[in-house]
């Protein structure tokens, strides 16, 4: 019978039953195929359904809902995200690097408790974190982690994730303890071979390639164009409440059951353990699942059970009490030493870089090391031909731990230094108590390349967008020779830079006006950057971001500084001979004074005026030292903004906490200054203190 036969409204109710039918359908189907691993139909079977679906709804748009499977993948987002704050903190977790420190763990809650309670051991996902809000059971937001308290809203990305729930299943509503919202939480990653064919495709386009499947995740999520995201095969699981209350589940193995229920996705890998033996147990079973799990893991996470008990032990300022995240071991790998190459820095030091076959380690391709300095090359005894054994240090920064010496080749010979530099062909020197070699040339061109990366970074002028790539086609192009031609750029030119590329069609890839824009605004906002700033940006040898905001503190303007002595200089306090000899050096270089007087004629500041219109602050902090730990989540600055704000009222801010160290503020994930303040037993204070201090002046009340 015609579906329209009897009536409109009988028709059309018919419709959006079958509507609902196939929705129901297509989620219980994606439910088994992504959540359980037990798909049920043919992929072509469910392509059918999907199709049906679509064109039903093409055909009856009063009955669109953005929760159908039919909405995943959306369209252009725009030019950025919007803030999101988290309904609670998402807090880090503390490490535990060796089983003696998970074994402290232990004692600490054995201590707490009277006894060990029920842990809960679940594999550690190395992803992107992600938060799901869901209203009465539908997906209305998702977030990504953020600083821990404010994330991205990547709702629109989220959705075209194909494990996640757009509404939860009838059997996860269930188990709702509350009505409103509820947000969980959870993992976004790339399986290892969507990371490595995602690698492939970028090579073979010429884009530059993720480090590693953690970096792919995070990246995809925040692409523009959410059909892009759903390109990446991307998948989730998670693990974890804002709210243990929403939900009716007495501990964490209840809460994973209800999320399975509900349509989510979640680790099977996951054990209640009532023993420290059955958790060790866990972690050498998971380490040897490593290699063939077709995700990346990085260790295992151990938590108390029942959430009860979990709020009996609460917080630190940075990680929950109740939970340790244990860390694999860094995974070695061996593959064959091809050459040592010489890279030339931008103060013209040499360091020697091993060229490997490439190897696959802890989730990305090494192809590359660095060596450090000469006398590394010969204590560790690396030969060009050599097996070596590389690893990753803290998973991230590629090692050579030495050569596999019953496979060295008889032709392999101790390696050295060259003479010459291999930029420029000039000789290279070691001065007396280095360990570096060292281009005395100041017309190498790999120095210049290096001072130019230096001068638009982080810490220095921070010219957001003018990456290596974009800077190394001016150089290449001739259009950018020193620092004071970045400020001679206009959005024209930017827009037409050809950067070496080819597109699809065999047409040059330009920069395009978009970036060309941000670029132009980047270069007019670092016109007026603190002098330490400048003075960091130089690329002055010695002069760290410490001693530049000394030194800007002393002397306040470009000018003044350019005509102190180096005798002047030497006298400032934490100056001293070796690194006022190296400023004064620098400033009077004809070729570097020449630069400087073109940053002026173009506009860039190089003068600090005094705070508050010229109103010194009082100097309530004098004689206090501070070090800063971790990131400022409520505040919004950065460590370097809050290290100013603390100077300028007379404190000393310091890198390394001693025993002279008068307060340790610690932000989130604050690491190894704030457990070594605790062993010293130096003030530990909170992010609010640190906005209490600047706010009154006052140093914090004895206790």
């Amino acid at each position: 019978m015609d579906l329209f036969d009897g009536g409109e409204t009988e028709g059309k109710e018919q419709v959006r039953e079958r509507i609902e039918a196939l929705r129901r359908e297509v989620e219980h189907h994606t439910y088994l195929y992504y959540a359980k691993d037990a798909p049920e139909i043919s992929d072509a079977a469910f392509d059918s359904l999907m199709r049906d679906l679509r064109e039903l709804e093409a055909a009856n748009p009063e009955f669109f809902d953005p929760s159908s499977p039919t909405q995943r993948v959306g369209g252009y987002v725009g030019d950025q995200f919007a803030p999101v704050r988290h309904e609670k903190r998402m807090y880090s977790l503390d490490n535990a690097m060796d089983l003696a420190e998970l074994d402290a763990w232990f004692d600490r809650v054995e201590e707490f408790f009277g006894e060990l309670p029920a842990l809960n051991c679940e594999l550690k996902i190395d992803g992107s974190g992600i938060a799901l809000t869901y209203e009465d059971g539908v997906l209305v937001r998702a977030a990504t982690r953020g600083d821990g308290t404010t994330g991205e809203d990547v709702t629109v990305n989220v959705r075209s994730i194909r494990d996640v729930p757009l509404r939860l299943r009838a059997e996860g509503l269930e188990g709702v303890a509350r009505e409103g919202s509820l947000e969980v939480r959870g993992e976004v990653y790339m399986p290892k071979s969507s990371f490595e064919s995602l690698n492939r495709a970028a090579e073979e386009e010429g884009r530059p390639a993720f480090a590693n499947p953690r970096n792919a995740a995070a990246g995809s999520l925040r692409q523009k164009d959410a059909a892009v995201t759903a390109s990446r095969d991307l998948s989730t699981f998670v693990y974890a409440i804002a709210d243990e209350s929403s939900v009716s589940a007495a501990g964490q193995s209840d809460l994973l059951a209800w999320m399975g229920e509900s349509g989510f996705h979640v680790n099977p890998d996951v054990e209640r353990c009532s023993s420290r033996g059955e958790v060790r147990e866990f972690c050498e079973h998971a380490l040897e699942l490593r290699e063939s799990l077709p995700y990346e893991i990085d260790g295992v996470v151990v938590k108390v059970d029942s959430f009860a008990l979990q709020t009996a032990m609460g917080f630190t300022s940075r990680a929950p009490r109740w939970a340790i995240a244990y860390k694999f071991p860094p995974e070695e790998k061996t593959t064959v030493l091809r050459d040592i190459t010489v890279q030339v820095g931008r103060t013209g030091k040499l360091t020697p870089v091993a060229e490997l076959d490439p190897v696959v380690v802890a989730g990305s391709t090494v192809a590359r090391a660095t060596l450090h300095n000469e006398d590394e090359v010969v204590r560790k005894d690396v030969r060009i031909g050599d097996t070596v054994v590389i690893r990753k240090a803290g998973d991230v920064i590629p090692e050579i731990l030495g050569p596999v010496a019953s496979l060295r080749p008889g032709s392999a010979v101790p390696w050295r230094m060259p003479e010459a530099c291999p930029s420029c062909g000039s000789a290279v020197i070691r001065e007396e108590g280095e360990v570096d070699y060292r281009c005395i040339s100041i017309d190498c061109p790999a120095q210049s390349v290096e001072r130019l990366i230096h001068w638009v970074g982080r810490g220095a002028l921070d010219i957001d967008g003018m990456g290596e790539e974009i800077v190394g086609r001016l150089v290449e192009v001739g259009r950018v020779t020193d620092v004071a031609d970045y400020y001679t750029l206009d959005e024209d030119e930017l827009a037409a830079l050809d950067m070496g590329r080819l597109n699809k069609e065999g047409q040059p890839i330009r920069l395009g006006r978009t970036v060309a824009k941000k670029l132009v605004d980047q270069i007019d906002q670092s016109r007026l950057r603190p002098l330490a700033r400048v003075l960091f940006g130089l690329g002055i040898r010695h002069v760290g971001k410490a001693t530049a905001e000394t030194i800007a503190a002393a002397y306040g303007t470009i000018d003044a500084l350019m005509e102190a002595t180096e005798e002047d200089l030497a006298a400032v306090e934490g100056v001293g001979p070796k690194i006022a000899h190296s400023i004064s050096a620098f400033l009077h270089t004809p070729k570097n004074a020449e630069v400087i007087a073109r940053l002026r004629k173009n506009g860039v500041v190089m003068a600090d005026e005094p705070a508050d219109g010229g109103n010194e602050l009082a100097q309530t902090l004098e004689g206090l030292t501070f070090v800063l730990t971790g990131a400022l989540v409520e505040s919004g600055m950065t460590r370097d903004e809050a290290a100013s704000e603390l100077k300028a009222r007379g404190a000393k801010v310091s890198s390394s906490v001693s025993k002279k160290t008068s307060y340790v503020i610690a932000g989130e994930a604050a690491g190894s200054k704030y457990d070594k303040a605790v062993s010293l037993g130096v003030p530990v204070l909170g992010e609010a203190d640190l906005m209490t201090i600047i706010e009154t002046g006052n140093p914090p009340a004895a206790s």
